[in-house]
């Protein structure tokens, strides 16, 4: 009877045996070579992004100019930004619509040609892999676009346009409300086969074969049936990263707007939450209320990226 006693106290404990905490604080210590090798990503992610997560929520509720000690001022700033501040309204609108076309048609359009590129042999599909990918790094991919849609005759759409009868004048593309919006959609959707697009191909890349000859035994018919029950269920971490990139992306577009139509756009036309930030907070500078605005910005990305988690999890059902 002492026999078993002893041996029972001695065999690790079940973690339904121990707190949470007690459990955790064994695993870590059993796994510290790992964990040691984790710290230095842990303490610039917790830095650099959890930090200022956390300084801008208490910032918002603050008046800050970054001179001046932080005076508490409540809610304040966000009554003045959803029922006094007109043009962070049209920002919110500007924001949504361009990230509802852009968001999902990028990541579709990165799905379908990683895809496509998957399908080809390695070294073609090395080459192709790069021609796609290359207008995402390019640093003169907004001077192209400038030239094509510059404002003069001289410009490529104005001069085949007036060549061909269209137009007799010359249109003021980036100045001109109508097209700000449009064009920049454009071009954004141009510049987005780029990280996510690669984890999209690695993806297709671990897809064991042998799941394709199962599931013609089981039933699957088409190309379509494999990516959907076999192909999409099995890269669901890449999707959920390629999801996540998408949508940091279409939400943060400012700068496509900016090196096309300047800053600000004209009459506000593709003015962003991201703009708005940037005008209270690297112009005016004041901080609380760059913050407010930078939370509300948060909380819609989190929101989002909830609901692309909820999505992703029923594919293949």
């Amino acid at each position: 009877m002492s026999l078993k006693v002893k041996k029972d106290a001695n065999r690790p404990m079940h973690r339904d045996e121990v707190s949470k905490w007690q459990w955790t604080w064994k695993e870590m210590k059993k796994n510290k070579t790992a964990y040691f090798m984790l710290a230095p990503f842990f303490i610039l992610f917790i830095v650099f992004t959890v930090l200022p997560v956390f300084l801008s929520i208490i910032f918002s509720l603050t008046d800050f100019n970054m001179l001046q000690m932080p005076n508490w001022k409540g809610l304040t700033n966000y009554t003045r930004l959803f029922v006094e501040d007109e043009i962070f309204m049209l920002a919110i609108q500007n924001t949504i619509i361009f990230a509802c076309v852009t968001g999902p048609v990028s990541y579709l359009l990165s799905l379908l040609v990683a895809w496509f590129v998957n399908e080809l042999p390695p070294k073609i599909r090395a080459v192709v892999t790069l021609v796609f990918y290359a207008p995402s790094i390019s640093g003169q991919v907004y001077l192209i676009w400038s030239t094509l849609f510059s404002s003069d005759a001289y410009g490529w759409a104005n001069a085949t346009l007036m060549k061909l009868g269209i137009i007799t004048d010359p249109i003021l593309w980036f100045q001109d409300a109508n097209y700000v919006m449009p064009l920049c959609i454009v071009v954004a959707l141009w510049t987005s086969l780029g990280t996510s697009f690669l984890a999209f191909i690695a993806g297709f890349q671990i897809v064991d074969r042998s799941m394709y000859e199962a599931a013609a035994v089981d039933g699957i018919k088409n190309r379509w049936q494999e990516l959907w029950y076999i192909t999409l269920p099995t890269m669901r971490p890449q999707m959920m990263f390629g999801a996540v990139l998408a949508i940091t992306n279409s939400f943060g577009f400012g700068g496509v707007v900016t090196a096309l139509c300047g800053f600000p756009s004209v009459d506000y036309a593709a003015h962003t939450i991201m703009h708005h930030l940037d005008d209270y907070g690297g112009s005016r500078y004041e901080i609380g209320y760059a913050s407010a605005i930078a939370v509300v910005l948060f909380i819609i990305m989190f929101g989002s990226n909830i609901l692309v988690k909820k999505a992703l999890s029923k594919v293949g059902e």
